[in-house]
């Protein structure tokens, strides 16, 4: 799986407004925003992005995703 599929999965499932994905195939990094983290603590939005991507992570096509950041718009915004 390239870095730039997960980004596409994350943009479509989420619509995620940012994403900046880096990784080697296995094992990815991501940064997103979405609107739908809106008012969502930090757990509830990773469980957000876990819930989108349930069905490559259970499939074992997506084998490792770790969430460096997880903003909304306007928070990405501001960095």
């Amino acid at each position: 799986m390239a870095p730039e599929f997960v980004s596409q999965l994350l943009t479509e499932r989420l619509d995620a407004t940012a994403v900046d994905v880096r990784g080697d195939g296995h094992h990815f990094y991501a940064k997103l925003a979405s609107p739908r983290f809106e008012g969502l603590g930090l757990l509830a939005r990773h469980r957000l992005v876990k819930d989108a991507l349930k069905d490559v992570i259970d499939s074992g096509e997506l084998h490792a995703l770790s969430l460096e950041k997880t903003l909304t718009p306007a928070e990405w915004d501001a960095q």
